[in-house]
């Protein structure tokens, strides 16, 4: 019989640290940033939920977005994803923080899911022939949609099975995203493994194209270890075979992952060989500890071009993930419809799509059962959007099946629901972080808008938490106008920190300098603050006072990685070379570097090449900045290019 338990998994771990108490504008609202954590790691136990039978065993962060950390086939002892000896976040999600290994579940927005670092909601159930099933689920407050995964592993199963399921509960259509992503391990003579011919390739470089499959200019690409650069892979199956995609090792054994027809995109990921991934790989995880990323998703490529979900439309799809074992001298041979079909056909054995099909409509009124109890909760919006619509006689946003509990409320939605039961936002000093989390919904800002009208909520919150409202609805003039009423009743640094985005989205640089160095003087120890004001200096050409306020922060602060990255580009620009050199030699922490981001390169490049330019009397130009990238290529602990 399979097991369904709670455990704790114990592993080296940085702190994720606090989110930003400032709204991401131009971002993610209503959500905020995860971009407080260090590279400072110590033993930490993370809550998990197994799922395991005589021949599986599955295990799941679910306080870092339900991902599947580890899938071990117990018979033959052998992990069949990558599992990261580390939890390291680095900045690589659409709220920042992201960490490898596992599979992770992206859905709704363009990128990696706003819950992957983020508790989800963890219950229990049972089919009706006993078998456990764990359901994960979230409300998700962009799209305004819940979604669940309900995970099995039947007695005696070699798969492990995830039925997934989206309902749309709008009148009107949404723009919907999924891609699960498999992170397994990169093997010198690893091959990946598809049903494709052909795909769309993406070299970050801006250019994305269509190439054959595996062989492309010469070089088979099937294999990790080949790609000199990062790279995005997006297969296009044959479209009569059944979906899936596997990694398989020099013995011929690896993960593959199936699905039904609805989830038809396969795409790989790689770092690339180069020494920039090269540096990316120990950077999120530790030497020696390589990964690359197979996924399925709803399209067959990633982009903003979503795919439309129609109103009350309900998704499903299941998916499944097992062990593959092929000859390896067909898994390897240059013939590479053999290679694929001796997969299919052992897919078509193990695990067939009619299989898949019948399993998928047998379990479908599985999704609809109410769990026997909540494992584990994840936030508190669900819960509060369920009251709001109960209070304003509006019909429910999902089924029994999904339990959003009075029991997940917490200090982010208190303010919410005082104003929705008193008509009043509280109150609090402007001094204090805003103790609301933000809001954008078009049912809130009506309430708020009314509740204004009133004299004991004619705060300068109230107004404050307006303006976002605006903002994340477009309409940015409107957006001003509520936070500089919300100044003029009492000022705040949130309020100028707002203003100054306001006046960068206009182009009003200077203005924006001005305004953020009274909110860092009114909040002077709020990090995020800090950081906005210095990259302001930074593109105001400011450099004497960029140095003179970094020169005043506390230590705490001004040795974290991105103010001493900053302290450089402004050293470097008043060609204080050997300032410049000392903070680069001193590898400072830049935990937050974000995926495409090379301005430690750039730094050290431009260093040389004003020494160079200084010591032999010439103009920096196409020439000697070749010469530069030959003569003195950076180190790999600030190489973070991908691309070589």
């Amino acid at each position: 019989m399979s097991e369904l338990r709670l455990e704790n998994y114990t592993m080296p771990a940085s702190r994720l640290g606090e989110e930003s108490p400032l709204p991401p504008l131009d971002g993610c609202l209503p959500y905020t940033l995860q971009n407080n954590y260090d590279r400072e790691k110590a033993p930490r136990e993370f809550k998990t939920v197994v799922l395991e039978n005589d021949i599986l065993k599955a295990v799941f962060l679910i306080e870092l977005g339900g991902r599947l950390w580890s899938l071990f086939h117990k018979k033959k002892k052998k992990e069949l994803l990558y599992v990261n000896p580390v939890f390291q976040p680095a900045n690589l999600a659409i709220r920042n923080a992201w960490f490898s290994g596992g599979v992770e579940w992206n859905m709704g927005l363009f990128g990696h899911s706003v819950f992957t670092c983020s508790p989800v909601f963890a219950a229990r159930l049972r089919m009706d022939d006993g078998t456990p099933v764990l359901r994960m689920y979230e409300w998700e407050r962009i799209r305004m949609v819940a979604y669940q995964i309900d995970v099995f592993l039947p007695e005696g199963s070699d798969f492990l099975f995830v039925r997934v399921r989206i309902v749309n509960p709008h009148e009107h259509e949404i723009p919907m995203y999924w891609w699960s992503n498999i992170a397994v391990p990169e093997t010198p003579v690893g091959r990946v493994v598809v049903p494709a011919e052909s795909a769309y390739r993406h070299n970050y470089q801006g250019k994305t194209s269509i190439v054959s499959v595996p062989m492309v200019e010469g070089v088979d690409q099937s294999y990790p270890g080949n790609f000199n650069r990062s790279a995005d892979i997006f297969y296009r199956l044959n479209p009569d075979s059944q979906p899936w995609i596997t990694a398989l090792e020099g013995d011929g054994r690896g993960l593959i992952q199936t699905s039904t027809k609805r989830l038809l995109g396969r795409k790989l990921f790689v770092w690339g060989m180069h020494q920039g991934g090269r540096y990316w790989q120990e950077f999120l995880s530790a030497p020696g500890s390589a990964y690359i990323e197979l996924q399925a998703g709803l399209t067959q490529i990633q982009s903003k071009d979503y795919l439309q979900m129609p109103a009350d439309a309900d998704w499903s799809w299941l998916e499944a993930y097992g062990l593959m074992e092929c000859a390896p001298e067909l898994i390897r041979g240059a013939d590479w419809k053999t290679a694929y079909g001796s997969v299919d056909a052992a897919l078509k054995n193990a695990m067939p799509l009619e299989k898949l099909e019948l399993m998928f409509a047998e379990t479908a009124h599985i999704a609809d059962k109410t769990p026997e109890d909540i494992m584990h909760r994840g936030s508190g919006w669900g819960a509060l959007e369920r009251i709001r619509r109960e209070k304003c006689g509006e019909p429910p946003f999902c089924s029994g099946s999904l339990v959003f509990d009075d029991a997940a409320l917490g200090k982010e939605q208190e303010p919410w629901l005082e104003l929705l039961n008193s008509g009043l936002m509280p109150y609090s000093p402007p001094e204090e972080k805003p103790p609301c989390g933000w809001m954008i919904q078009r049912q809130w800002q009506l309430m708020l808008e009314e509740s204004v009208q009133q004299s004991e909520n004619d705060h300068w919150l109230s107004w404050l938490c307006l303006g976002v409202m605006h903002y994340g609805r477009g309409e940015f003039e409107k957006a001003g106008q509520m936070w500089e009423k919300s100044l003029k009743i009492e000022p705040s640094p949130w309020a100028y920190r707002n203003l100054a985005m306001l006046a960068i989205k206009n182009n009003f640089m200077e203005n924006a300098a001005d305004l953020l160095a009274k909110a860092v003087k009114m909040a002077p120890e709020v990090y995020n603050l800090a950081v906005e004001y210095c990259k302001v200096l930074i593109e105001t050409a400011r450099y004497e006072t960029l140095v003179k306020y970094i020169d005043s922060l506390p230590a705490g602060m001004r040795n974290r990685g991105r103010i001493k990255i900053m302290e450089a580009q402004a050293a470097l620009k008043q060609d204080d070379l050997e300032r410049t050199e000392k903070i680069l030699r001193s590898r400072p922490s830049f935990a937050d570097v974000r995926e495409g981001e090379n301005i430690l390169s750039d730094i050290w490049f431009e260093m040389h090449e004003r020494r160079i330019a200084k010591i032999e009397n010439k103009v920096i130009g196409d020439e000697l900045k070749q010469r530069v990238r030959k003569e003195f290529p950076p180190p790999a602990w600030l190489d973070f290019r991908q691309s070589a």
